[in-house]
């Protein structure tokens, strides 16, 4: 059986979601091998993006989809939202022990204290 024997999954709406949704996965850094040292950084650039293309689909496809397919949508675009910014957590708190073993000793004097200009808030 050759690479174009194998048969395709039908061009529906509901392949189309579940493409990007796995694809916005992959970029979150929620599929990898069982070693975590294996485990990809996300790019939460490209996820954002893919969020948002289903966001935009999910308006320009209002009132010709099925009730699933509207559900399916809406529930996609709520759960890549909520791992999105569980994965935004996750990343902050492993890379801020990394950056926080690479600051300068603090001496004990007020300026070490008060954060770099223009960082301020952030």
């Amino acid at each position: 059986m050759s690479d174009q024997d194998y048969p395709l999954p039908p061009a529906t709406l509901e392949f189309l979601v579940l493409s990007i949704r796995t694809q916005t996965e992959m970029h979150l850094g929620l599929f990898y091998s069982s070693q975590e040292k294996d485990q990809p950084e996300p790019d939460f650039r490209i996820a954002r993006h893919s969020i948002d293309l289903l966001a935009m689909l999910q308006e320009k496809t209002r009132g010709n989809t099925t009730i699933e397919e509207q559900r399916l949508i809406e529930n996609t675009i709520t759960e890549l939202r909520f791992r999105f910014v569980q994965a935004m957590e996750q990343h902050k708190k492993t890379a801020a022990p990394q950056a926080a073993s690479s600051e300068p000793p603090k001496t004990g004097r007020t300026s070490d204290q008060m954060e770099p200009e223009g960082q301020a808030g952030s």
